[in-house]
């Protein structure tokens, strides 16, 4: 009798235990929840997930595809297939475009950067049409190469019909495949020169020029700090939209929200998101691109030694309070032949966290190309070595 009223008080205790633990984690769930059908939060360096809720489910993005039409044209930027002060002389499949424009008309010309700051600023989808007619040669080429691109990025869940995010059946994205492309687009230094305007005008019109008040419809720029990116979108089908970037010290974040039901409740549940990363994680710089870490010795070279440098920037995301057990390991050979080409790898940095688990990892290059030494040249070196 003693053993079972032992185990009832047991079993009590221990369903008590259970419903107040179970009871935490949904109060915690449930106040981390997010007013939207989809959305994610990650690390624009390192691409780490730090939220996610139905974020592969297949959802139209609305104008947030701008996103992609965006990061095509500054490929093309820097390849110098086109220059931003190139003339676009506007189409009428261009013109006819309803929705958020710049009212452009048929035969205007406009530069390649005023089109990107329209696209960027006033989310306008005349300006999407007229520059992928322009990087292609016509929309639907432009959008194979959307479409392309998505699947060299891995994005998975993405098919893109247009280039603006207006309906049309069969076209769609996910969360987390518009993270990828907006962390792709945020390599790029100039595009943040469009994507923080919160006021401007543009002159439009081919007859008679009238001045387009532009106001940024990512109202998070003017109020949230650190905000720097990256577009809004709407449409009935798809809702309130939104992937927005924002950087504080070391970190940048990307927030995506997908389905909101009101405009308000898209910009507070980002903010939150974002809120979020900010107040628990913190990013630690490894090294910058180009970035001197070591000197490597050559062997039969015309050089002894070369400089060493980061092949890109390594930051890694860490809780905050953990900043001190990050730990890297550089490898580097004592020392390597000639000849070498300029970016040639020869070693590497890896990052481990305080478990011992691989975190990040960056490649270390030759920062200048070494040719094979010749005799003249392994003789002066002796020579040169020789005592006086």
């Amino acid at each position: 009798m003693k053993y079972n009223k032992f185990f009832r008080k047991m079993s009590f205790i221990i369903c008590i235990m259970l419903l107040f633990f179970n009871s935490q984690i949904f109060s915690i769930a449930k106040e981390f929840d997010v007013n939207a059908k989809s959305a994610i939060l990650i690390d624009a360096d390192s691409g780490k997930i730090i939220f996610e809720k139905n974020s592969h489910e297949k959802l139209p993005p609305a104008s947030v595809t701008k996103i992609m039409t965006m990061l095509l044209a500054m490929e093309a930027l820097e390849t110098k297939k086109i220059s931003l002060q190139d003339k676009v002389v506007i189409s009428e499949r261009a013109s006819s475009m309803g929705g958020s424009q710049l009212y452009l008309e048929p035969g205007e010309e406009k530069t390649v950067e005023q089109l990107l700051k329209g696209i960027a600023v006033a989310s306008a989808n005349d300006a999407c049409v007229a520059l992928g007619e322009y990087i292609a040669g016509s929309e639907e080429l432009f959008v194979k190469k959307m479409n392309e691109k998505a699947k060299e990025l891995g994005m998975k869940d993405t098919q893109f019909k247009n280039t603006n995010g207006l309906p049309e059946e069969g076209h769609y994205t996910s969360a987390y495949d518009i993270a990828v492309m907006s962390r792709e687009l945020l390599k790029y230094p100039q595009i943040h020169k469009w994507l923080t305007i919160w006021m401007s005008t543009m002159k439009v019109g081919k007859r008679k020029q009238s001045t387009l008040e532009l106001t940024n419809t990512n109202r998070l720029i003017r109020t949230y700090s650190g905000a720097n990116g990256i577009k809004t979108g709407f449409t009935q089908e798809a809702r309130y939209c939104l992937s927005a970037s924002a950087t504080r010290n070391n970190l940048t974040l990307i927030a995506v929200i997908l389905g909101a039901p009101t405009s308000k409740i898209r910009f507070q549940e980002t903010k939150k998101l974002l809120d979020y990363g900010f107040a628990n994680y913190n990013s630690v710089l490894i090294a910058k691109k180009g970035e001197i870490i070591d000197k490597v010795c050559v062997e039969k070279g015309k050089v002894d030694k070369i400089n060493v440098i980061a092949k890109e920037g390594l930051k890694v995301l860490v809780k905050k309070g953990e900043e001190d057990s990050v730990k890297k390991e550089v490898i580097l050979p004592k020392m390597i032949k000639a000849s070498i080409q300029k970016n040639e790898k020869v070693g590497e940095i890896i990052v481990y966290d305080s478990n011992g688990k691989e975190i990040g990892k960056v490649d270390l290059v030759a920062q200048r190309a070494v040719d094979k030494a010749s005799m003249l040249n392994m003789l002066g070196k002796i020579l040169k070595n020789v005592p006086k």
